[in-house]
């Protein structure tokens, strides 16, 4: 077996827990509870992500984005959870890891939206601790990297909590909500995370 098939294997893309949380890669069946969410959510969110098509939350497009993700897990280039609360399993936002690279990097870049009314209440904390355990246990990456806008007070403080280094300033680094915009880059690498 290629080291390459050992990580795209579809066991390795499955449901993983955490305290309060449990991540489990999107289905068709989601559609409507995320598509509510996020439309709920649309002016907390909007601010943060790239700009939202007038066919954003169609079912059609979930169904693409759904094609996209198997792709990428299949590929081993990206994987996309949604996040549950454990107690009801209730939808309460997403997470994902994209531009998965192996050889020499053996990284990946942390991205995540949570619900309005689920936000600052711990559970995105929870998620990702669940995540940086997959990027570092099943998928064996030594870095993983994220990045927010300076002005995202609340995603700032996450990354700090959950144990990130900032190590930069990137002028003009990503398209958010249709215009380029700086971002603070923070990363943590697997020794950071087992200590």
């Amino acid at each position: 077996m290629s080291l390459l098939s050992h990580f795209s294997r579809p066991s390795l893309y499955q449901r993983y827990d955490g305290r309060e949380v449990y991540v489990r890669p999107p289905a068709s069946c989601d559609w409507l509870a995320w598509a509510e969410l996020r439309a709920e959510s649309r002016n907390f969110l909007e601010p943060w992500e790239p700009a939202w098509t007038h066919s954003a939350l169609s079912r059609a497009t979930y169904r693409r984005r759904l094609q996209r993700h198997a792709r990428e897990a299949r590929d081993d280039e990206g994987y996309a959870f949604l996040i549950f609360r454990q107690s009801d399993d209730v939808l309460v936002g997403g997470i994902n890891m994209s531009n998965v690279a192996r050889g020499i990097r053996l990284s990946s870049s942390l991205g995540y939206w949570i619900g309005e009314k689920y936000a600052r209440q711990g559970y995105m904390a929870d998620a990702v601790r669940v995540l940086l355990g997959f990027a570092f246990d099943q998928l064996r990456l030594h870095r993983v990297e994220a990045g927010c806008v300076p002005t995202n007070a609340a995603s700032r403080e996450l990354l700090r909590k959950v144990g990130f280094i900032e190590e930069g300033y990137a002028r003009k680094y990503l398209s958010i909500n249709g215009a380029w915009h700086d971002h603070l880059l923070f990363a943590m690498v697997s020794d950071e995370f087992r200590a």
